[in-house]
């Protein structure tokens, strides 16, 4: 009956929540790019005014895109909205999707119509008859890579598939052309009767095949398998030009919602020569909810405003086509900037035509500024005194005296004691973790340079007694452990798959892997056997181990030198340790990746989403959002000596920080643009200790002092079954990700009716009795405290209106109907988010 009683109380409290979490319109949709005119002219891509499309063999293909010019100067693709001719017949062939293929040797004229315009562009056909040996690695494996053959679910994966394996995405050539031509005495392939090879059987679906039908026999692909079966299986010269990079034309375009937009790309190749590889590449939208991408490079733009990126795949290359896709939506306000974020991020809304959401009001920031920046909520005194402050600086005096605090400190030193992955695993263990905790903390409290306290993490030596900075190594203790964790944390480079092949979504290959781990042989390490330690510890002195620095590529056996990615290999003298070198290469200003990282980590902890999402997931392929954002913010963060306080003051001061959450008629879809505040769940940690400020109760943790917070532990295997319940990572990895934000039955559980909730609730020294107690104050004045307490906010009239009710109605109980009150406004939404 109490249970059922509080149910019906939450759910009247719950819908005067209305401002925060019920249900918004669909958003309106306003005209996008708008009457673009009048079309006033067709052009032909890519090509060069007065140059023909040359095709040099039989196997070449051109994809042709057509550019619709209007008079509002809007540029539209008319790829399939046209129509094509090539004149003389007989040359060259074109199709209704712009493709050209070469019939014979000569010229011809390729003609494009189109509401009742003209354009056309030379061609010129060469080579048609000359039996030139297929490239077994240029021209086989990318039909394996664009038929899905070699992925890692098919035949590409480690163990194969049926008996038959490939290299996966093609990396390894050689290695495909021994399996197929030398595996089981070459039984896939007929060299008699090409077309009856098992390999061509099974790819169109004429033998039985797990994969399912993959080409057809008049196709491109069967063609030329056939042919190179029917030559001898060449493999190629060492001598012959390979792919040095691919480039997407155009290479971005302003789009309509719901628009198509045809993709050329373009491979050069090493000597020099180009050539187009549009219907061999793979393509792949880095936001579904934004475009998707067909096999033949045609883009189509969903209902989703903001900028997308397409990436393009093709023997180990990559390149990137950007959509940008505005809204349109008059804009009729937008706050001033404050700083050189509001300038990046509002110039860039006025562009989509995205309105911003207006400032959150004093309480709203309150709040989230204490939650964000100290990982506390602020205390019914502190909300009092802020909303009564008059001051116009008061945010900004707000924010300074958080970053001067001991929480803040607290706060993020959580989040870094994760990452760096410091905790116990064995009992001798415990020292050595409080110890490291402890230099995460202080380094944070006294703003020492974030390039130095990566410096001092990455160069350590000594045992953690004397260099608290050791217990990295413990941890990351194998040589992979630390090149994926040092790139991953400090880089925002995920390059684990490059250890094994070639990363698939990125430029990096093994011999970047291996160069960058070069840095980390020399590590040496010696077991420590102190008094009092057991030989189970694994405290491990750490010292640079004398010698050439080189690591070993295993696939080529190539020995390797020290080499930042992306930057030349150094030459490091056998005394010197290479980490020190490797340190001041991250720490240069000109690093592509170092300041970017740890501004967009940031970016991340404030506003939920990254400027590049997922935070450490930084390539090509996968650009920001908003690149004069990353660019700004990354060059003040070097500028300012890497200063993290410098960091968080620039975030939280600026306007596009302090927007509300609440969404406006046409933001609420925007996940990427920062056009509002974007909710996010309390961490685990946090709540946990908000949970008990609101109870006015604690927490005793083991043997830690009294007093000792959630967010202060300086191990995650410490502390209740809540803090697992609501996702705190064990430190496992280096990876956020291993944190979990998403809300489950167990927590809606746990909140309701834990008794660990119920007994803190029901505390004879909490709040809940307290106010009971209290014969001096009104109703009123107890229930607008409670609400301060707990939303940093004073009740609205419709939320007293409903507690004085049930405190009336509960007259005879009063420290029940406090219980109950408490209760139902931990279990909101308002309580558990940060908003």
């Amino acid at each position: 009956m109490r249970m059922t009683n509080r149910l019906l109380f939450s759910v009247t409290v719950a819908s005067a929540f209305a401002t925060f979490h019920s249900a918004f319109a669909e958003p309106a949709k306003p005209k996008g790019l708008g009457d673009p005119g009048q079309l006033a002219a067709l052009k032909i891509e890519p090509t060069v005014d007065g140059k023909p499309i040359v095709l040099r063999s039989r196997d070449a293909r051109q994809q042709v895109y057509v550019t619709g010019s209007y008079s509002s100067g809007q540029l539209r693709d008319h790829t399939r909205k046209v129509q094509y001719t090539a004149e003389p017949a007989g040359v060259v062939n074109v199709d209704a999707t712009g493709l050209v293929t070469p019939i014979k040797d000569g010229d011809a004229t390729l003609k494009v119509t189109g509401n009742g315009l003209n354009v056309s562009t030379p061609v010129h056909v060469e080579g048609v008859l000359n039996q030139i040996p297929i490239n077994f690695k240029n021209q086989v494996v990318p039909i394996f890579t664009k038929l899905g053959c070699n992925s890692g679910g098919c035949h590409g994966k480690a163990s194969g598939q049926n008996g038959f394996k490939l290299s996966l995405l093609g990396f390894y050539p050689d290695e495909d052309h021994e399996f197929l031509v030398k595996e089981n005495r070459g039984r896939r392939l007929f060299p008699s009767s090409p077309a009856d090879s098992l390999l061509l059987l099974k790819a169109t679906g004429r033998s039985p095949h797990g994969g399912g039908k993959r080409m057809d026999v008049d196709s491109y692909e069967f063609r030329l398998i056939s042919r190179w079966i029917e030559q001898g299986m060449p493999y190629g010269s060492d001598k012959d030009a390979y792919v040095a990079g691919i480039k997407c034309l155009p290479e971005g375009r302003v789009m309509d919602r719901g628009a198509d937009q045809q993709i050329t790309v373009i491979a050069t190749y090493s000597d020099g020569t180009t050539e187009d590889v549009t219907r061999m590449a793979l393509f792949e939208a880095n936001d579904t909810e934004m475009a998707e991408a067909t096999n033949t490079g045609m883009i189509k733009t969903l209902d989703l405003a903001g900028e997308v990126a397409i990436m393009a795949r093709y023997q180990g290359q990559v390149s990137t086509f950007r959509a940008t896709v505005p809204l349109g939506a008059d804009i009729a306000f937008v706050p001033a900037s404050k700083n050189f974020i509001d300038d990046a991020v509002f110039g860039k809304l006025k562009v989509l035509g995205i309105p911003p959401s207006p400032l959150a009001d004093d309480a709203t920031f309150l709040r989230r500024v204490s939650i964000d920046v100290s990982g506390t909520l602020p205390t019914e005194e502190q909300v009092r005194a802020f909303l009564a402050d008059t001051d116009p600086a008061k945010r900004d005096k707000l924010v300074d005296r958080l970053l001067d605090s001991p929480d803040y400190a607290d706060y993020f030193a959580n989040k870094w004691n994760l990452v760096l992955r410091n905790k116990n695993r064995a009992p001798d263990d415990s020292s050595a973790t409080y110890g490291f905790y402890q230099w995460i903390w202080s380094n944070l409290y006294e703003n020492k340079p974030y390039d130095q306290i990566v410096r001092e993490v990455l160069t350590a030596s000594g045992d953690s007694t004397t260099n608290p900075a050791v217990v990295w190594y413990r941890e990351v203790d194998e040589n992979n452990e630390q090149v994926e964790d040092a790139a991953q944390l400090f880089l925002g480079l995920r390059i684990q798959c490059a250890r094994c092949h070639h990363h698939p979504f990125e430029k990096w290959s093994q011999n970047d892997y291996y160069g960058f781990s070069a840095f980390f042989t020399r590590v040496g390490k010696k077991n420590l056997f102190e008094p009092g330690m057991t030989k189970a510890s694994r405290d491990k002195r750490v010292f640079h181990n004398d010698g050439v620095a080189a690591a070993t590529n295993p696939r080529n056996g190539q020995s390797l030198k020290p080499t930042g990615l992306g930057s030349p290999a150094l030459e490091i003298a056998p005394e010197r340790d290479p980490r020190h070198f490797l340190a001041d290469w991250m720490a240069d200003k000109n690093n592509p990746f170092f300041a970017k990282s740890v501004v967009n980590r940031y970016w991340k902890h404030f506003f939920d989403r990254g400027i590049v999402e997922p935070e450490d997931d930084m390539r090509e392929t996968n650009p920001p959002s908003n690149p004069e954002l990353l660019n700004k913010l990354a060059a003040g963060f070097i500028d300012s000596g890497f200063n993290l306080k410098w960091l968080v003051k620039a975030i939280t001061s600026s306007n596009t920080y302090q927007l509300s959450s609440l969404p406006n008629d046409y933001n609420l879809k925007d996940k990427q643009n920062f056009s509002r505040y974007y909710p996010k769940r309390l961490t685990a940690e946090v709540l946990y200790d908000g949970f008990h400020r609101v109870t006015n109760t604690t927490q005793n943790f083991g043997s830690l002092p009294p007093g000792t917070k959630a967010v202060q532990l300086p191990d995650a295997s410490i502390g209740p079954y809540f803090l697992k319940v609501f996702g705190q990572p064990q430190g496992d990895t280096a990876c956020e990700c291993e944190r979990s934000q998403e809300a489950n039955l167990a927590q809606s559980l746990h909140l309701l009716n834990s008794s660990e909730v119920q007994d803190k609730i029901a505390n004879a020294s909490g709040r809940a009795t307290t106010m009971a107690n209290d014969k001096v104050r009104t109703h009123e004045e107890k229930v607008k405290e409670m609400y301060r307490w707990v939303y940093s906010r004073d009740p609205n009239a419709d939320e007293l209106k409903i507690a004085l009710a049930h405190l009336a109605k509960h007259e005879a109980a009063p420290k029940i109907a406090y219980e109950d009150i408490l209760w139902a406004l931990i279990n909101t939404k308002e309580f558990l988010f940060n908003h």
